[in-house]
């Protein structure tokens, strides 16, 4: 297989050039990349964004969060990790089969000393140790095989930019996450480095180097940053696209009590409502109209609150406090 190069480890312009390859490339033979991102965490095209993040973590730790157009479950990527992307030729998705797919990189392990295992619908593991996720995109006779190999992944920051934010849990969901998967440099020949492991799976796919390099145009490239730029490095793309979903969440705090429920659609609000014993001034549904349309963003919240502070709707709680309360992995105890 002839193998394209990506272009560097931005991960909106990653996940960008996957998806303008699956639906812009249309390759007569199977092509293949091994790519890199920095620390990143990817999510499925049908999930929520807001329930998969830690947006504390991400927001302090510059992790990006980026949609891919493929299904599946969030995951996080770092330079300790490997992703590697295949385009295929197919007649129909009905004859689409993950094995079939998963074989290459299986084999490719192989070669270069990894004693790899297929397990279950989609996984590579190792010693009973999962090394590998994947997923798959079917488009126009072309499927997108994507997925991971965690080399020497960083499992701690994999937990807490995954929505685990409470401390009482990071260890023992450390811990947890350890145990399932593996990274494959535990596995691996001693003189085997990153590099050379990257370097050693791309000369056994291209069949021992012989199949070489696939080469974008200028005008190709172009394409892919544009998309980047207008599609996968947004927020209506990245957080606006999780499905319409209902979000509550309880407080008490020295001024009160408060629950809040809010429905959400596109990632912006559609409807809101507080409740509780907080002593407010004027009523907060003077200002209900003002929450109406606005992403469903702590920061969103707060600029609302603080224009009206004068108002006291909300009594003696804090602004800060009340805004704070709009993120998914809120706790109190």
């Amino acid at each position: 297989m002839q193998f394209i190069n990506y272009l560097g480890q931005d991960a909106y312009t990653n996940i960008a050039m996957d998806s303008w390859l699956l639906y812009h490339l249309k390759p007569t033979e199977p092509v293949f990349a091994l790519w890199q991102n920095k620390r990143a965490v990817i999510v499925g095209r049908n999930q929520n964004t807001f329930a998969e993040v830690n947006q504390d973590y991400i927001d302090s730790h510059d992790v990006q969060v980026v949609r891919r157009v493929s299904g599946g479950g969030a995951v996080y990527h770092d330079e300790g990790n490997i992703c590697f992307t295949f385009f295929v030729p197919v007649e129909n998705s009905g004859s689409v089969n993950f094995k079939k797919f998963v074989q290459p990189m299986y084999e490719a392990l192989h070669a270069v000393g990894i004693k790899a295992e297929i397990t279950g619908r989609n996984d590579l593991e190792v010693e009973g140790k999962k090394i590998s996720g994947n997923a798959q995109r079917y488009a126009g006779g072309y499927l997108m095989h994507h997925g991971t190999l965690l080399w020497d992944t960083d499992v701690e920051a994999m937990i807490r930019s995954l929505n685990v934010s409470d401390e009482k849990f990071v260890s023992k969901a450390a811990k947890s996450v350890r145990a399932r998967v593996g990274n494959i440099k535990d596995f691996a020949p001693e003189d085997l480095t990153l590099d050379s492991f990257i370097d050693a799976l791309k000369y056994y796919l291209t069949d021992e180097g012989k199949d070489g390099e696939l080469v974008l145009t200028d005008d190709q490239l172009s394409s892919i940053k544009k998309i980047r730029d207008e599609q996968f490095a947004t927020w209506d793309w990245n957080y606006g696209e999780s499905p319409k979903f209902s979000f509550q969440n309880h407080a008490k705090f020295t001024g009160g009590a408060i629950d809040i429920q809010v429905n959400v659609e596109n990632g912006k609000i559609t409807e809101i409502n507080f409740q509780g014993d907080f002593l407010g001034v004027r009523d907060w549904r003077d200002i209900k109209e003002q929450f109406i349309g606005l992403e469903f963003e702590p920061s969103a919240i707060l600029e609302v609150l603080e224009t009206n502070k004068e108002g006291q709707y909300f009594g003696t709680i804090q602004n800060t406090e009340l805004s704070e309360m709009f993120k998914a992995d809120y706790r109190t105890d």
